[in-house]
């Protein structure tokens, strides 16, 4: 049995990502709502953590059953197996039924889900979990860490988080920032000329945090610029080519708490 220590998980598949040196386990996640959640799971032999990577944007990022992801631009997206050559476990969710996450990643019931994807890779991995969201995702990533009981969570890693109120109807500060009790890292691209994640407010985002006994603000600058719009994935406020570095910032930072 390839999964014994969670009963919820069914539908998987072993594949290879394409691209990728590490295989990639494409699985159908039961939710104790009943819902299916698709996602990836990507691990090394011997992980040193195991991270749940919340994308931006809609959330959907098209898993198939085979591994490919259709839509594959964003950050924790892209960079996935920059983790795992580093010695860290990944699982990146998508949406169910195509749907769009914006208005709801603030949600109790969307802070369960992602407290329940922290529950798969720990019971996977064995190791200490770390939430780490981009974007739209960082309101999601909040969420989980509000929610997650003692232990559960070990760190919370936020990326060109959204601070401004924008057509999503939420930011970070929708997500009960002030219940997060876990060390934090903030990242913030000086380059970032997204409207709704500026990164002159990464300082605000990290006084929010009011019961962390740790929260770390580290300012980045550089990217190049593909995408049309600035909050795009291939920008500056998706770390486009300077993807490298800012992974190994952040890996940094979380093996110094795990």
């Amino acid at each position: 049995m390839l999964f014994p220590s969670f009963g919820q998980t069914q539908e998987l598949q072993r594949d290879k990502v394409a691209g990728e040196a590490a295989p990639a386990l494409v699985v159908e996640l039961r939710l104790h709502s009943g819902m299916r959640q698709r996602l990836l799971y990507i691990s090394p032999p011997k992980p040193l953590a195991a991270i749940v990577m919340l994308p931006g944007g809609g959330g959907n990022i098209g898993i198939e059953s085979n591994g490919d992801v259709r839509h594959g631009d964003n950050f924790v997206v892209r960079s996935r197996e920059l983790w795992v050559q580093r010695g860290y476990a990944v699982v990146i969710p998508d949406t169910t039924a195509h749907a769009n996450l914006r208005r709801d990643r603030s949600t109790p019931e969307y802070g369960r889900i992602v407290v329940e994807l922290a529950d798969f890779a720990r019971s996977q991995a064995g190791v200490p979990v770390f939430l780490l969201g981009t974007s739209q995702g960082s309101i999601a990533a909040v969420n989980g860490a509000a929610h997650a009981p003692g232990g559960d969570v070990s760190g919370l890693v936020l990326t060109e988080s959204v601070s401004r109120m924008g057509k999503s109807g939420e930011t970070v500060f929708s997500a009960e920032p002030e219940n997060v009790r876990v060390p934090v890292l903030i990242v913030a691209n000086r380059s970032d000329r997204c409207n709704v994640a500026a990164p002159g407010d990464a300082p605000r985002i990290a006084a929010a945090m009011s019961h962390s006994p740790e929260v770390q603000v580290r300012f980045v600058s550089g990217g190049i610029s593909r995408s049309r719009r600035a909050c795009g994935s291939l920008s500056p406020h998706g770390y486009y080519g300077i993807e490298t570095r800012v992974v190994d910032l952040i890996a940094r930072w979380i093996s110094e708490h795990r």
